[in-house]
């Protein structure tokens, strides 16, 4: 059973677990459980996704419950409308508050991409950052003898495919356990040592205008088990 964050007629949020995909996907054909289909059950009528999350990360998702308020709030994150949170934890020390405003060329894909046009314009793709914690430990890495992580907490405030995790790699700073645009040598460490195998990637609060009653709406989604243990082993305070 999904962690329903809201619900009414209108609209639908839940926290979405780490390793599922939002909905079928010619990338992933062995995959038989998604999201939509397990929410559709739950609560027994059909969702209408409003935008995604890939499928290692975790966090706030959200869903219309008819095609007219579903065309609403896509509106509304088409515009930049809606404001959204990360959290992630990254390789390196990072300091401060930050912009990383690099223009990233559209991710295209032979299997799923496969009748889009390859010849699409590199869009702007601007992402906040702001420091919240930092750590050394001793777990070795190639010819270093500990390794750094920084906690960050991320606003992208354009919609690019995989901004975040792109920008973050941008300025080598990757994210770990990103097994697409992370430090390989990094991941294995972290997994070795941290015993958790996965994107450090968590949608943390979505804010939005309801499209019926007109009220700004904030959801926060809470870090689950892995990454609970995650912060208690790097001896991090909860955020």
């Amino acid at each position: 059973m999904f962690d329903i964050l809201y619900q009414d007629q209108h609209i639908v949020a839940i926290n979405k677990p780490a390793g599922m995909l939002v909905h079928r996907s010619w990338l992933d054909k062995h995959e038989t459980l998604f999201v939509m289909q397990k929410l559709r059950d739950q609560i027994d009528q059909y969702v209408f996704p409003i935008h995604r999350l890939d499928k290692p990360t975790s966090g706030v998702l959200l869903f219309a419950l008819t095609r007219e308020i579903a065309h609403l709030l896509c509106q509304q994150f088409n515009q930049n409308q809606v404001t959204k949170t990360y959290l992630a934890i990254v390789r390196g020390y990072v300091d401060g508050v930050g912009e990383i405003d690099y223009a990233l060329k559209p991710k295209w894909d032979k299997i799923a991409n496969k009748f889009s046009r390859q010849d699409k314009k590199i869009q702007r793709a601007i992402t906040i950052y702001k420091t919240l914690q930092k750590v050394e430990m001793p777990y070795a890495v190639k010819h270093y003898t500990t390794s750094r992580y920084t906690l960050l907490r991320l606003i992208p405030k354009t919609g690019r495919k995989h901004q975040i995790r792109r920008h973050l790699k941008h300025i080598f700073h990757p994210i770990i356990g990103d097994t697409q645009y992370g430090d390989l040598h990094q991941n294995r460490a972290f997994a070795q040592n941290i015993g958790v195998h996965r994107l450090m990637l968590h949608a943390e609060s979505l804010t939005f205008l309801h499209p019926y009653t007109q009220q700004k709406i904030t959801l926060n989604a809470s870090l689950d088990e892995n990454w609970k243990s995650v912060m208690e082993k790097l001896q991090w305070q909860m955020p």
